[in-house]
């Protein structure tokens, strides 16, 4: 998945630096990433190719990986297509390696679309003030303290002996098949809401739910946790067309073949596939 980048290992502790030659910036414009995308797969630049380019003051330490710096760049100066750098969706390289720059391109992407919506205090309207003693947003007047947003969301594999459940989104980018998914609810727990988004979606009671694993998703600021549940008798799917434009039983068998590693989906799929063993009913 996304997060698994070993042996190389992330370091998100809240430091205080300056950057340096060899650090890597990190640059966004909404939500396209600044990077060489070439058949070697991600490069990011290093502030000795743009610091002719870029605001020094306008470079925010964000984490480390392994040795190596990332800085985020929040400077008014929109950087231009050079040397094979240019701005990418994250439709075009969300499948590239190596995967530690994919992580990081991704979580770089989350704080600077936070850093980005939290310019001013929502209470008192003064600009923001970043902490110098960890990752928030403080305003001086009010005294409010803001953190990273994180939220937390499902993804649910809904089986009936030898099937799985897979949809399809109505509206979305994504058009390849995933499983039941959405973002908990004021006063639920992550296990119900779970089995809210299964009968909002798809019309099905389920039963035996079963902790599989969590994901951070950085690129819509989602900690997903994964949940395996048996369908409750009546396997008659009801689709909640806004959301959804398919949803199909498939036989074990029968799954179409997934083709990427980064997603807690599609590990849920393959593991449902080649693990019956642990979904004998």
């Amino acid at each position: 998945m996304i997060q698994d980048i070993l042996p190389r290992r992330f370091y998100n502790e809240f430091e205080v630096h300056t950057v340096t030659e060899d650090d890597v910036v990190l640059a966004y414009d909404g939500k396209l990433a600044y990077m060489n995308l070439s058949m070697h797969g991600i490069i990011l630049p290093v502030y000795r190719e743009l610091k002719n380019e870029v605001e020094k003051e306008a470079l925010t330490y964000a984490f480390r990986i392994d040795e190596t710096r990332y800085f985020i760049y929040e400077g008014s100066r929109h950087l231009e297509e050079q040397n094979g750098f240019s701005y990418i969706p994250w439709s075009e390289y969300r499948e590239y390696g190596p995967m530690h720059e994919l992580l990081a391109t991704t979580v770089g992407a989350q704080l600077s679309e936070w850093y980005a919506s939290h310019k001013y205090c929502g209470c008192c309207g003064e600009n923001m003030v970043k902490s110098e003693k960890e990752r928030a947003m403080c305003y001086p007047s009010c005294k409010k303290t803001v953190y990273p947003t994180i939220s937390p969301s499902v993804i649910v594999g809904i089986t009936n002996k030898d099937e799985l459940l897979l949809t399809k989104y109505a509206n979305a980018p994504y058009k390849l098949y995933a499983l039941v998914a959405g973002y908990s609810e004021i006063g639920e727990s992550i296990e119900e809401t779970a089995r809210r988004e299964v009968m909002e979606e798809v019309g099905l009671s389920v039963k035996n739910l079963r902790y599989y694993k969590s994901q951070p998703w950085p690129i819509s600021s989602a900690m997903l946790f994964g949940f395996f549940a048996e369908v409750d008798e009546d396997p008659t799917i009801t689709l909640q067309e806004e959301e959804l434009k398919e949803g199909t039983w498939f036989k074990r068998e029968d799954i179409p073949e997934t083709t990427s590693t980064i997603s807690l989906t599609n590990e849920m799929i393959e593991y449902f596939r080649n693990h019956p063993e642990q979904f004998e009913q």
